[in-house]
């Protein structure tokens, strides 16, 4: 990188915190969040993984990277800490349009990892369009659908809960 990017971007940094948070207030607020609650509870269900939803308005300064954000959220929230290896983070960083998939080692396993960049840019194409909600539900819903397919609960077999269904806000 140019030496006057770096200087460049720091002194932008402000605008595009308040940029996230902004995106954050108007379109995860509690209904919102509510709603996906309910969504995520209502897809585990049906199947053995376990689906969590993290947002962030912006990356703490320490982030460069977006995918490097997520695998560490994943480990703070303990994704990985299920039996089997289910768990699925759909990890959203709304200051820099950015939006990341990572799944568990048992998921990897049975799910082909093509999937996640066409949920990411299927969701991504509903943020440029204004439908935060209805593309986080859309997206919840191909995860959803990828771990019925992978992971499916036997008839009467029921999810362990493992982890908690409400999208953490970060």
């Amino acid at each position: 990188m140019h030496p006057e990017a770096g200087r460049i971007l720091r002194r932008w940094r402000p605008v595009a915190e308040w940029h996230g948070h902004r995106l954050l207030r108007r379109h995860f607020g509690p209904a919102v969040m509510a709603r996906l609650h309910e969504a995520i509870r209502g897809a585990e269900r049906r199947h053995l993984g376990e689906i969590v939803i993290a947002v962030e308005a912006s990356a703490p300064p320490h982030i460069r990277d977006s995918r490097m954000r997520a695998l560490e959220v994943f480990g703070r929230l303990r994704v990985w800490d299920t039996a089997q290896a289910t768990g699925v983070l759909l990890y959203l960083l709304l200051a820099d349009h950015k939006i990341e998939i990572v799944a568990d080692r048992g998921v990897t396993a049975r799910v082909d990892g093509a999937v996640w960049p066409r949920i990411c840019a299927a969701l991504r194409d509903r943020f440029q369009a204004g439908r935060y909600e209805d593309g986080v539900l859309e997206a919840l819903a191909a995860i959803d659908a990828e771990l019925l397919r992978a992971w499916p609960a036997a008839p009467g077999e029921a999810n362990p809960e493992e982890l908690p269904d409400g999208p953490v806000i970060l």
